[in-house]
């Protein structure tokens, strides 16, 4: 097991969300802490809490684009980039998460076991999510580890 996987298991053992632990991960790369930011991201967790939305693992990555690519004060502007890049992500989970569960809503994806399994079944699928989000930072500019182009 690798340490982000670790990590991902540990976060998860403490009762953390699929959105939770994407951000939480984004955050501890960039020697952050957030927990207001990271109690928001659960009312993304199993498809808005009812498993019919979006999965939160898209959602919580599309968040964790905007944390650096998104408009943060009234006297700026998100970057151009960041449409494009969420639509990158999308689609990807589209076809890798999507595809293969007939859906990208938690439901589609963990089936009638609820949330209870999604934290077997939606390890990997956080993991890749986690891989694609820092490779879409990096292949745009921005690197995952820092702070977002005005927040040096």
């Amino acid at each position: 097991m690798n340490d982000l996987m670790l990590r991902m298991l540990q976060l998860s053992q403490k009762g953390y969300g699929c959105s939770q632990i994407l951000i939480r991960l984004i955050l501890e790369a960039r020697g952050e802490d957030n927990p207001v930011l990271v109690r928001a991201m659960a009312g993304l967790a199993y498809g808005c809490g009812g498993g019919r939305a979006t999965c939160g693992t898209l959602t919580g990555a599309c968040c964790a684009l905007a944390l650096y690519a998104g408009k943060g004060r009234d006297d700026d502007a998100a970057d151009d980039r960041l449409m494009l890049m969420l639509q990158e992500l999308s689609d990807w989970f589209r076809d890798r998460v999507g595809s293969p569960h007939g859906g990208i809503d938690c439901e589609a994806i963990v089936g009638e076991a609820g949330p209870a399994a999604a934290r077997q079944r939606c390890g990997a699928i956080v993991a890749d999510t986690y891989a694609k989000l820092v490779e879409i930072l990096a292949a745009n500019g921005f690197d995952p580890s820092g702070a977002g182009p005005d927040e040096g």
